[in-house]
């Protein structure tokens, strides 16, 4: 019994001892895709968007919308959005805005997202649990609150109005949940797998995941919308503004 409880013990010593340490997201980040000229691993991509089934009332109106804008773009003209209106995109959208990267302060209490476009900032609390949803004023950002599963970060975010997009401008009720997780899939790619949660409108969740690479002494660009030339007329369809 005494050799076979030593074995045990020693096998235990040699074990690796776990790292409590959590990863630091702090820094710039821009959009990743391995093969488009940066080079990178393909494996470090993210897996495809999962599919977005609308329940059928929602899913009318938003395939017009869809096929609207198609045909717009087909005529070299764009719809109205909301940075064409000087509004916000909120949660989720901010996340990934074109090619523009966003920037995350990270500490222990707190993780701080800034989108260099339109300057949106949204705050992430890691030293306290969410509220009810009857108790958070809907906003464009919502409440966010994050904790650490191992070395990935999970956030729930609640409390998006409904007047803001969400993915691919889909519609959404004031129940909409969104679920992240943050995770390092390299020294320098991030991952943020994003779970849209909607009973209301949603037939499934929706799943998708945005890749984003570090993006070392970056300075990120001042980007206020406050010189805009461009208006919607009265067909929806944005203009710019000539001046004499």
């Amino acid at each position: 019994m005494k050799t076979i409880l030593y074995a045990v013990l020693a096998t235990t010593t040699l074990l690796p001892a776990q790292s409590t340490k959590t990863p630091d997201f702090t820094g710039a980040w821009g959009t990743f895709r391995a093969g488009r000229g940066g080079g990178g691993d393909p494996k470090l991509n993210p897996p495809p968007a999962g599919e977005l089934v609308l329940k059928p009332e929602y899913a009318k109106p938003y395939e017009a919308r869809r096929a609207a804008e198609a045909e717009a773009n087909k005529r070299g003209e764009q719809l109205a959005s909301s940075g064409a209106q000087c509004i916000p995109y909120g949660v989720p959208t901010m996340m990934s805005v074109a090619v523009y990267p966003v920037e995350i302060i990270q500490t222990a209490k707190q993780m701080t997202v800034i989108s260099e476009a339109f300057s949106e900032v949204r705050r992430i609390y890691l030293d306290r649990p969410q509220a009810p949803l009857e108790d958070v004023a809907p906003g464009y950002y919502g409440r966010s609150v994050g904790k650490w599963d191992g070395d990935t970060l999970v956030v729930d975010t609640i409390g998006i109005k409904t007047s803001v997009g969400g993915y691919r401008g889909m519609p959404h009720s004031e129940k909409m949940r969104i679920t992240e997780r943050f995770k390092l899939v390299a020294p320098d790619v991030m991952h943020d797998q994003i779970t849209i949660d909607d009973p209301v409108v949603l037939e499934k969740p929706m799943v998708y995941t945005l890749a984003y690479r570090r993006l070392p002494n970056y300075e990120m660009v001042e980007f206020v919308c406050d010189n805009n030339r461009e208006y919607v007329d009265e067909k929806g369809v944005v203009r710019l503004k000539v001046t004499q």
